[in-house]
């Protein structure tokens, strides 16, 4: 009895069989993927990517076969072990989809393909072509695309941001060095500002015919903006996991303190003049969508220093 015991534990952990014969010929398209199921060949942009192989690669086939929908966990034991099979289902499966995402390059908090829908299961929520056949979009997009052409307009303008699949990956060392810069540009506007304070509260009173209405906020948001420049360079600098799922939730918050500060150069307008400052803000203007897309950038390499 022990033997039989210690034989099903094995079975349990090893790679699954290879694809059926169903399998053959059949190949996925889904962002820059390519997914051969016969071989279990991935490729990105038409390079070669480590072979899919196990559980992870049985996971990946369920959920392309029913993009769009709700794969439920309980789906996924019965296809992964037999029933007469002794195993933690849960703790094996977590670890089966932990490197599946990391095979994609995808993130739990931030999914491009696989959504995890709590106490559930999963739902593959890009578009998913088959090749030789017609394309197969998740339900939720097909019902909005059927839907009134309001609807469709409502598509349009909440995509105006740029999509991480939109995006080419570049390297992480470099995003971190860029977006650091960007963070310490930021924190040297709010400390220069309040070390001139008394300058700038004499041009406002020169100047605005409500200096208070400018003056009072550029003290608030500078003095809330420099631990958040500070959190935003630490992490930066030391590589914090999670980085862009945190800045896309501060992003709403970091867009309107950003856009504000855009237009401190016109409080050095007597130095450098009308023109210049007119110029540099039209650029602070872009520098928000910049650490969006770099960070977003970043997460589409999964190469490290």
């Amino acid at each position: 009895m022990q033997r039989q015991q210690a034989v099903r534990r094995q079975i349990s952990v090893e790679p699954q069989k290879m694809p059926e014969s169903s399998n053959l010929n059949r190949r996925f398209l889904f962002g820059t993927y390519e997914l051969d199921a016969g071989t279990g060949e991935l490729r990105k942009d038409g390079k070669p990517r480590p072979r899919l192989q196990g559980q992870p690669f049985e996971i990946l086939l369920d959920l392309l076969d029913h993009p769009g929908e709700v794969v439920t966990r309980e789906e996924l034991r019965q296809r992964l072990w037999p029933a007469d099979t002794f195993v933690d289902y849960d703790h094996s499966l977590n670890t089966a989809v932990n490197k599946l995402r990391e095979a994609l390059n995808d993130s739990a908090d931030n999914p491009r393909f696989i959504q995890t829908i709590p106490r559930r299961g999963y739902r593959f929520v890009a578009p998913v072509e088959k090749i030789g056949g017609t394309p197969s979009f998740p339900k939720a997009e097909a019902t909005q695309a059927a839907n009134s052409a309001p609807a469709v307009n409502n598509e349009i303008r909440t995509t105006v941001l740029s999509d991480a699949r939109e995006l080419p990956p570049a390297s992480r060392p470099v995003v971190r060095f860029l977006f650091s810069l960007i963070q310490v540009m930021y924190f040297c506007f709010y400390v220069i500002a309040l070390g001139n304070v008394h300058r700038v509260d004499a041009f406002l009173s020169r100047e605005v015919q409500h200096p208070a209405w400018v003056f009072i906020p550029m003290l608030v948001t500078a003095a809330v903006g420099i631990p958040i420049r500070l959190y935003l360079l630490s992490a930066a600098v030391f590589g914090y996991s999670g980085l862009t799922s945190r800045f896309l939730k501060l992003f709403p918050v970091l867009f309107l303190l950003d856009e504000l500060w855009a237009l401190s150069p016109f409080l050095a307008i007597d130095q450098i003049g009308a023109g210049f400052a007119l110029a540099v803000t039209a650029a602070l203007l872009y520098v928000p969508f910049s650490q969006r897309s770099l960070l977003l950038m970043g997460e589409g390499n999964p190469a490290r220093e």
